[in-house]
């Protein structure tokens, strides 16, 4: 087979096409998006009708994926690290459900958060789950383990994760595609009933089923063509490195490790392949891209008084990616800097677009909150959180999606006037409608600015489920349609915008304000693709 010079995401999304897969269910999330984009624009997806188009959020997107596994198809469900947050009430019973068609589900992490709000290691919520993981160290293993990671899966029963970091997402590589698979016909669990169904009866066997496949998970793991065992004559020292790691590792040592090194790519950790490298080794050094999991595991898990180096001890920092001078240094090698970053250089933060409605949008709004002593503005994550840097520095707080309404209330029921949210229309369909249904209950005097660009912006243009239906949404949850308003971000409109604003702050309710126009980075794809 030749080879193809793909993305870490790329290669998942091929090996899915090649492994017979039925749908994919996402929502967008740099470094994961590209997973799902790649799908929705290879011919055979049309050709054959495998399901890609974009969820509302990631635990529908999950649910969804669970529902097309329960009718035997196989299913890859994607997302960035901290939408398994979301996701995280179906993906916790989930394993103890278990699947009928293969589910793989892809978690992209963002350690040194280029595109986050957190640098979490979902490999944490693989063991809190207690399911079978993937970490491949390059794109081929990324390929190979989700082609035969749906084998995995249907023959254990059980969902199975796949970790990547923004560096094996975004780098590219050669691969090797393999024979492709056809998508397998409707079936169903004809005791499915038993193990779909989580009433606390049922739910208490299938626990108990979990805990007693732990012993297979583990087997899986130590036949792992992924785990691999490297002696070296000096056993002063053993290696451990996981995922990308692995190749930071390799980088060190172009002609041969000089310690014997034990590279994990599938977890449960295989238990005997790591008493090995302990039983024959004096002191243990864990290389390992996020949190310090398997660092944390061995200390209680080997039972013995052996010394373990990484990021607990200060060998390595706690935050941020690794890289291959960090694990040289770590190693005690002498680092060596080729092209140094000259003082001059300083890092360029992002900005809204020129001619972007966010920027009219909150050139309005400070304006307005200047009147009012105590106003208080919650943002949102998309473009328009960078209105919380200059020039607009018009944003006081940015948690997580959705949490802007929902904060907005919290603060106007302490008192806080006005208290005001800023959303965009994707964030809003994918987790603000619930945060405004409370404020429509309680009659909170919160102004709700939906910035409507019609697209996920931020991720790249994918389609936003709102577009068209945000006006008939906040309808629906109860707002007065009189306070629902609509706006055009233009500088002519800015008299309008500025006195629409004051007057719906100034309203005894909930209101709603949608200033809407297009994100000109699509609409000049859209013009382009009409020409």
């Amino acid at each position: 087979m030749e080879k193809h010079l793909f993305l870490g995401d790329e290669a998942i999304a091929q090996a899915a096409l090649d492994a017979g897969i039925s749908g994919v269910y996402a929502y967008p999330g740099t470094p994961s998006t590209e997973i799902t984009e790649f799908i929705q624009n290879a011919p055979v997806t049309k050709e054959q009708g495998i399901h890609c188009r974009w969820s509302a959020n990631e635990k529908t997107a999950l649910e969804s994926a669970l529902g097309m596994s329960y009718a035997g198809k196989r299913v890859l469900s994607c997302m960035k690290h901290v939408g398994l947050n979301v996701a995280a009430d179906a993906f916790m019973n989930m394993s103890m459900s278990g699947i009928n068609g293969g589910l793989i589900l892809i978690t992209a992490d963002d350690p040194s958060m280029h595109s986050s709000q957190n640098e979490q290691d979902n490999r944490v919520y693989g063991n809190f789950a207690m399911i079978p993981m993937f970490e491949p160290s390059n794109q081929q293993e990324a390929y190979d383990m989700v082609y035969d990671g749906f084998e995995l899966s249907e023959r254990l029963g059980y969902p199975v994760m796949l970790r990547i970091t923004t560096r094996m997402a975004h780098s590219r590589s050669g691969v090797v595609r393999r024979e492709v698979k056809a998508q397998q016909p409707l079936s169903y669990d004809a005791n499915g009933r038993q193990r779909f169904i989580l009433l606390p009866a049922l739910a208490r066997k299938r626990y108990t089923v979990l805990l007693e496949a732990q012993a297979k998970f583990e087997e899986a793991s130590e036949q792992s063509p992924y785990n691999t065992y490297f002696d070296a004559p000096n056993k002063k020292l053993g290696i451990i490195a996981t995922g990308i790691a692995f190749n930071y590792l390799s980088e060190n040592y172009p002609d041969g490790f000089e310690y014997p090194v034990l590279k994990i790519s599938q977890y449960p950790l295989p238990r005997k392949l790591v008493e090995r490298l302990a039983d024959e080794c004096d002191e243990l050094l864990i290389l390992e891209e996020g949190f310090p999991i398997v660092e944390e595991q061995l200390k209680g898990y080997l039972g013995r008084g052996l010394t373990v180096h990484g990021r607990l001890d200060g060998t390595l920092k706690r935050d941020g990616e690794l890289t291959p001078d960090l694990v040289s240094k770590a190693l005690g090698k002498e680092m060596k800097s080729y092209y140094p970053v000259p003082e001059v250089v300083e890092m360029r933060p992002p900005a809204l677009c020129q001619g972007c409605g966010h920027r009219d949008l909150y050139d309005a709004l400070n304006e307005v909150v200047k009147e009012y002593t105590d106003a208080k503005v919650f943002g949102d994550i998309g473009c328009y959180t960078l209105g919380a840097l200059p020039p607009f520095r018009a944003i006081d707080a940015c948690i997580d999606m959705g949490a802007s309404i929902t904060m907005a209330k919290g603060a106007a029921d302490a008192g806080t006037f006005p208290s005001i949210a800023v959303i965009g229309d994707s964030t809003f369909t994918h987790s603000g409608m619930t945060g405004l249904l409370d404020c429509v209950n309680e009659n909170n005097q919160v102004t709700v600015i939906i910035s409507d660009n019609e697209t996920t912006a931020m991720t790249g243009g994918q389609d936003s489920a709102g577009t068209g239906k945000i006006e008939a949404i906040c309808a629906g949850l109860g707002v007065d349609p009189a306070h629902i308003r609509v706006t055009v971000p233009l500088k002519k409109n800015f008299e309008e915008m500025k006195n629409m604003i004051r007057e719906e702050i100034e309203y005894k309710g909930v209101s709603v304000i949608i200033p809407r126009r297009d994100c000109i980075q699509t609409l000049s794809k859209k013009k382009k693709s009409n020409k």
